[in-house]
Parts: C-alpha cells; structure tokens; sequence
C-alpha cells in the first residue's frame, strides 16, 4: 500500500494509469493510483470519518466534561485549583495540535498522524482508567476503607502523578488526531466538481453536528455511570470509545482520496519562515512594487498588494534566502501576508474561548448546589446539565444547513449564505449575552441561598437548576455560529499545504481561551476572592460581569478587524 507516503508527482501519475475523466490529478487512492471520483471519497469517505468523530468526542467528552468533579471528589483539590487544572489542561490539549498539524502537513501525512495518535490517545485513556482502578491501600491514604468512592482519604501522590501523566498523554494523543482527520475530511471533497463543492461546504456543519452527537451521548451516559457507579467504569468505557473510533476510521482505507505532495516542493512553513527572515535582513533596501495575480483574492489587486509591502522585500535579497537555499517568490510571499491577516482574528475571538471555558468548570459548580431533582428517587449528575448546549447545536445545525443558509444565500449570492467572519461575529454576540444571563442566573442563587440561611455548598438550594438553561442554550447558539465559522475560516484562508495548521489554529483558540480563563481564575481569586471553594460564600456573578466586559471589548475590536480583513479567495 502507498498510504504512508504519497509524495509522487503527478508526472509519475500519468504513467500508471491514463487520465480518465473521473480520475482526479491531484489526489491518489491507497494503492498510489489516481484517485477516481466514483470510487473514492466524497461522502463515502467522510461519513466514517464522522463515525470516527462520533465516537471520539464520546471519548473525549468522556474525561473532560466530569473532570473538574473528579479532581474535586477523588482527587481532594479544591474549587478554584481544579477549575485551574482542569483549564490548563485544555488549554494544552486545544494548543499541542500546532505540532501534529505540523508532522502531518510537512512529514507524515494525515492518514499516518492519525493512525499513530489514536493509539497513543488509547494508551492514554487505558493508564486513566488504571488509574482509578488502584487498589484502595496504594491509591488512597488512609486505613480500613472498603470504599474505593469514598473520597474523605487523600488519594496518594503515586496515584495523582499516574492520573495527570495519562491525562496529559490523551493530550498529546489528541493533539494529532483532532486536526487531521478533520482536515482529511475536508479534503474528501474535490472543489472543482459542483455536486463535491456543494458537500464540501456542508461538511463542516456535519462534522460539528457528529462531534456533538458523540459528546450528547457522554454526557448522558458516561457522566451519570462515573458520578452513581464507578469511575473505573467510565473511564474504561471511553477507553473503548476510543479504540472503536479508530478501527471505524481503518475501515474505509480503501475510499480514501490522498493529497499528493511534489517532491521539489518546500515545506510550507520553511517558505513562510524564509519570507520573514528575507525581509529582515533587507529592511533597509526600498520595497519593491509587484502585482498580484487578480484571480487570487477577493479584493482588488492594488489593495492587496499595498498591504504588508514590507514583505517584498524577500524578493530582493538572495542572501536573505541563501540558509533557506531557494529564492523566495510571489506566491511565498502572498502565503505569508496571509498567515500575518490571520493574527488579528486569531486574537480578538480569544474572547469567546474564555466564555465557554465556564462551561465545563463553574457552570458545573453552580448546577451542583441547586435541585437537579426530575422526578422522585432520581437526581441526573450536575455535568450532564451541558447537554442543554449539544441538544441545541444538533437542533440548531440542520436549521441553519437546510433553511437558513438557502434563504440567506437568495439574498447575498453567497454559497455559505453569510460571509465566515459575519457567522463568527454572531456567535460572540451570543456569547456575551450568555454572560449577562448567566450573571443574572447566579445573583438570584445567592439571594434564595442568602434568604434560606444556606452557606454549605453541600446543601442543595431551593432553587430548580432549569434557571441554568438559558445560558446553556445561548452557548450552544453560539457554537453553531463561531465554532463552526472559525473551523470553516482558518480551513479555507491558509494555504493548501497547511489544512491541518488552519484547524489547529481554530482548536488553539480554544486552547489559549483556557489558558487566559485560568489566569483570570488565579488573579481574580487572589485579588478579590470573589471564587471561594464555597460558591454561596464567593461572587461568581461579579466574575461573569468581567467576562462580559471583556467579551465586549473583544467584540468591538473584532469587528473593526473582520471589516478589513482582505480574504483569500476560496477555491470553491
């Protein structure tokens, strides 16, 4: 088989096999053979791999949503620290991505990066679900407790240290696989044919849909077994999710369409790193005019080729280029200009990931002091309550697929109905909002708490946790709109060697969200303790007021960016 490496030229194509009109040129299958539209990808392909997605994010979902409860339980950390862990751990799972994307675009390829990730992600998930699995004398410091959940021993140092290396390596698992497989879904599509076009930008809005099936099925299932019945039990389940979502993916080797990379062709980010190390060496030397290929960007040549000028003078310098050992060129050049038009987006939708990393820390926190009671006898777990969230982006996708993008296409003549950057925009707008209620939400606890005389978060408040799902909702709106707009973005506007790069961008969002959101945890903690172990003690709405502030700021500054924002014309 020739899936490992698929460098050949399209030169060496030719000769296998002749050009038939459904063979494709730039894609091969896993024998090394053009690809041919009929038998290969399309979505045949794409729908394993959103098998694959499925039960992945039920894996993943898994750990994640019912963390912070563990290492609050089990684990003995208190609510600020393990809202901090619980973020920095997202953070680099959202941010280690950038060095798969990088293996894969530059070395490996998608289909080996992912195969080699997934069985680290389940090396990972098997040592978590052997870490709660430890006997109860080696995990836990304490004498004559048959009760491997009772949680009033401190669990030992050998314990903690094998749960949190086994978390970080689903990490490092995950880092590889989340942006390739999703950009080798992408590339299932051929841009060129309109039926393929047309399901290439619904894919997106699929993909999101079945990652979220995956999740809404964790949430029910998983969260409700690890919080009633074991937590070796859930962990072990994901474990096997996991392993599921790998052998799905396997299944379908032979429909796969496979990038072919050019031998002579330089690694991506070797030419983009050459461009800038170009023009700092000649920053002296005057800048240089050149045109810019019409048929390239949306906007008008002058006015793209005016912006960063100060890159051409790569052009000039071949002692600039000499380490790089080629000469930069035009379509270097452009790729560059297009990686620095990214950074100010990248940076203002930092907000939004701040927002939603409250969901799976205090959102949590607070349903767990109010009556989650459904009916008699039956009390569903505090982490399930981000269903609410699921169930309205897979509500709220097929809607917008179906209904809204046709109307609105009708209108603007655009494919996707609205421009990427106006679908984020919206989301943030929602997001803020989300705030603003979730800040109302939680001043009404505290009062019933405060009337009630409830100062024990472990007592339950008078108080139904269905006030909660107004904010769940406007989260899950606004995922619809930002997610799924940022993956379609930073998928389209980088160049077609980097696909991977481009999703690693939208998840490192998300990652350096987390990041900031613990940083803002610790100082706010520090400075005003307004995030006591004891929410009905703290002043979590004083918290959500500042991240509405921010949020706003963050919104005002990405409006002026997106409305400058010269974009590189899609292929589509």
């Amino acid at each position: 088989m020739s899936i490992i490496s698929h460098t050949s030229s399209s030169d060496s194509l030719k000769t296998q096999t002749p050009l038939l009109e459904e063979n494709l040129t730039d894609t091969v299958d896993y024998k090394g053979r053009p690809a041919n539209r009929k038998n290969s990808g399309g979505w045949k392909s794409a729908t394993f791999l959103i098998g694959a997605e499925v039960a992945e994010r039920f894996a993943y979902y898994g750990i994640s949503s019912n963390l912070i409860t563990y290492l609050t339980g089990p684990l003995q950390q208190s609510t600020a620290l393990a809202a901090e862990n619980v973020n920095a751990w997202l953070g680099v799972d959202l941010v280690l991505p950038f060095i798969g994307a990088f293996v894969a675009d530059s070395y490996l390829g998608y289909y080996c990066t992912i195969v080699i990730s997934s069985l680290v992600y389940i090396l990972g998930l098997g040592l978590l679900t052997l870490s709660a699995s430890l006997p109860i004398s080696i995990a836990y410091n304490c004498q004559n407790d048959n009760n491997l959940e009772h949680y009033s021993c401190s669990p030992s140092q050998f314990q903690v240290i094998l749960f949190f290396s086994s978390l970080y390596l689903v990490a490092i698992g995950q880092a590889a696989q989340k942006p390739c497989i999703e950009a080798f879904g992408a590339d299932q599509f051929d841009v060129q044919n309109p039926e393929e076009r047309r399901g290439k930008s619904s894919f997106f809005n699929w993909w999101f849909f079945g990652a979220c099936s995956g999740t809404l099925i964790a949430l029910l299932i998983v969260v409700y077994i690890q919080d009633y019945l074991s937590w070796r039990l859930g962990f072990g389940i994901s474990c096997i999710s996991m392993a599921v979502s790998l052998v799905l993916f396997c299944l379908a080797t032979s429909t796969y369409r496979y990038k072919i990379k050019a031998e002579e062709k330089k690694n991506p980010f070797a030419r983009i790193l050459c461009v800038y190390v170009a023009a700092l060496k000649n920053w002296q030397e005057a800048t240089p005019i050149i045109e810019v290929e019409e048929g390239n960007y949306e906007n008008t040549p002058e006015k793209n080729s005016d912006q960063f000028r100060f890159l051409h003078k790569a052009l000039l310098a071949r002692k600039g280029t000499e380490e790089c050992g080629t000469i930069c060129n035009i379509d270097d050049i452009e790729e560059a200009k297009a990686a620095l038009r990214l950074i100010p987006i990248w940076t203002t939708c930092l907000v939004y990931a701040i927002v939603i990393a409250q969901c799976p820390t205090f959102f949590i926190k607070q349903a767990a002091t109010m009556d989650r009671t459904i009916f008699s006898g039956f009390e569903f777990p505090a982490a399930s309550l981000r269903a609410l969230t699921i169930v309205t982006i897979l509500l709220l996708i097929p809607v917008y697929d179906r209904v809204f993008v046709p109307m609105a296409r009708a209108f603007t003549g655009k494919l996707s109905g609205i421009t990427m950057l106006q679908r984020i925009g919206i989301g943030m707008f929602l997001s803020a909002m989300c705030m603003v209620i979730a800040a109302l939400v939680e001043t009404e606890r505290l009062r019933i708490a405060k009337e009630n005389g409830i100062v024990d978060t472990n007592v339950t408040i008078p108080m139904s946790v269905w006030w909660l799902v107004p904010q769940y909702v406007l989260m899950g709106g606004a995922g619809v709109f930002t997610r799924v707009g940022l993956q379609e973005f930073f998928y389209e506007q980088v160049g077609k060697d980097m696909k991977s790069v481009g999703l690693a961008l939208y998840l490192s969002v998300l990652g350096v969200g987390n990041f900031v959101s613990s940083f803002l945890v610790s100082i706010v903690e520090k400075a005003a303790g307004w995030l006591s172990d004891d929410l009905n003690q703290a002043h979590l709405n004083y918290f959500y007021c500042l991240l509405f502030g921010i949020n706003v700021v963050g919104l005002v500054a990405y409006v002026y960016f997106a409305k400058s924002y010269l974009h590189k014309r899609s292929t589509s």
